[in-house]
């Protein structure tokens, strides 16, 4: 085979020559850097060193017009364009509207779960956790991670899914709702948080751990170390909380 057919071959299969996959990437992209700008905005307009820094969008009424708002009308505009199949370019274009409109979104996941304004409190830091499990399941479909084929016959594929299925609801129940949610595209996931020692206030915690056991301590010092590591990381992204 010539030198160039090689070549040529050899893009067609590359992963960025599949139109699907380079939209999957634009998307799960423009997601990502929509969030650090605007969570990034945010704390530059709390802080007093950067008082040049635009404020937020206010109404003449007064009214704080909050950005998934702006982040829900991309993400129901980009949609339906989305649903229309486009070709190139504007496949590649809808889906990094619809990415900024989910960095937007998710930003503010906690004021829509709590229906009010938690954004620099404790609450607030569920909207890094919502993005963590966006961008996981997000890059693990965008790699191909699908664990259940029909190419092997019904019983192993109903077996398969019902192990993933166990597996995947022990590893939630343990508190490991990452492992969880992420093991369902990606099962050694699932048997890491199945098989990890639980929290200590989660379902399976409150149930088998009992009150002074060596296991509740152990699950307590644990979860107590993970907690701290974690809460830093969530204050280098979004800010510490009031």
């Amino acid at each position: 085979m010539p030198a160039a057919e090689i070549v040529l071959e050899f893009k067609g299969e590359s992963f960025l020559g599949e139109q699907g996959a380079r939209a999957g990437l634009i998307l799960l992209s423009a997601m990502l850097l929509s969030f650090l700008f605007i969570r990034t905005s945010a704390r530059l307009m709390r802080s007093p060193k950067v008082p040049w820094w635009p404020g937020s969008v206010v109404s003449d009424g007064g009214l704080h017009v909050h950005h998934l708002v702006f982040g829900i009308v991309l993400l129901l505009g980009t949609g339906f364009g989305l649903a229309l199949s486009p070709d190139s370019p504007w496949l590649e274009i809808l889906a990094g509207g619809f990415g900024v409109g989910a960095g937007l979104t998710l930003d503010e996941y906690a004021l829509w779960l709590h229906l009010e304004d938690v954004y620099w409190a404790e609450e607030g830091r569920r909207s890094v956790d919502a993005v963590v499990v966006a961008a996981l399941v997000g890059g693990l479909l965008l790699l191909g991670f699908l664990p259940f084929s029909t190419d092997s016959g019904i019983v192993p594929l109903v077996l398969s899914v019902l192990v993933t299925l166990a597996l995947s609801t022990i590893a939630v129940l343990k508190g490991k709702v990452v492992l969880g949610v992420a093991g369902m595209l990606l099962p050694p996931l699932a048997l890491i948080g199945a098989l990890r020692l639980a929290k200590p206030d989660s379902p399976w915690g409150r149930r088998r751990y009992a009150e002074g056991s060596a296991k509740r301590a152990k699950a307590v010092a644990r979860e107590e170390r993970h907690r701290r590591r974690y809460q830093r990381f969530q204050d280098r992204i979004a800010g510490a909380p009031d």
